[in-house]
């Protein structure tokens, strides 16, 4: 991840409710550009887009037409899938590191929080053997909820314009600021 410029991905989310175990699929394409620009499109079930830009971090809902816009600053200090997928997570010094072993071909981190947030108690990850790249990520918060990405057709480096993370709410679309709290 060190010397990753940047990266795009096709991605399989699935959301699993610990009291109820009902999980929730969710399928796009994450789009990643070094220092931290990141563009999750989530295209099923339904359509949305997560876009942390230079400044600020967007989320829309096309169908509801609302975008809901936040601080970066806020967004990469909490320890979210986010973190995680763009390599923001500092792994030594955040968590005590557990080697699982292999599971399915993949090298399997079992990660447990030195300061764990409600969002965040418990988390795995599996990464390639060969280039220790990521391939899914699981995070479970206080309540034992997972959310699980797994990461498939990885391009390394691929050529991709700064406007590809840049949002611009269209016309008609509820915006709801919260850069200043």
């Amino acid at each position: 991840y060190e010397t990753l410029q940047a990266f795009e991905t096709e991605f399989e989310q699935i959301l699993t409710n610990a009291a109820t175990k009902e999980q929730e699929q969710r399928y796009g394409k994450i789009y990643f550009k070094k220092p931290s620009l990141i563009r999750w499109e989530t295209t099923r079930p339904e359509s949305e887009l997560l876009l942390v830009g230079q400044d600020v971090v967007w989320d829309y809902f096309a169908e509801e037409e609302i975008a809901y816009k936040y601080p970066v600053d806020k967004v990469l200090s909490s320890r979210t899938m986010i973190r995680f997928i763009s390599g923001q997570a500092n792994l030594k010094e955040d968590f005590v590191i557990e080697n699982q072993g292999l599971d399915q071909g993949l090298i399997k981190l079992k990660l447990i929080p030195k300061n764990p947030e409600p969002n965040l108690v418990l988390a795995y990850i599996w990464v390639d053997q060969k280039n220790f790249l990521l391939k899914k990520v699981l995070l479970v918060d206080f309540f034992g909820n997972g959310n699980e990405v797994r990461l498939t057709n990885l391009k390394l480096n691929p050529v991709s314009e700064n406007s590809l993370f840049q949002f611009h709410p269209p016309e008609g679309v509820q915006v709801q600021d919260n850069t200043q709290e």
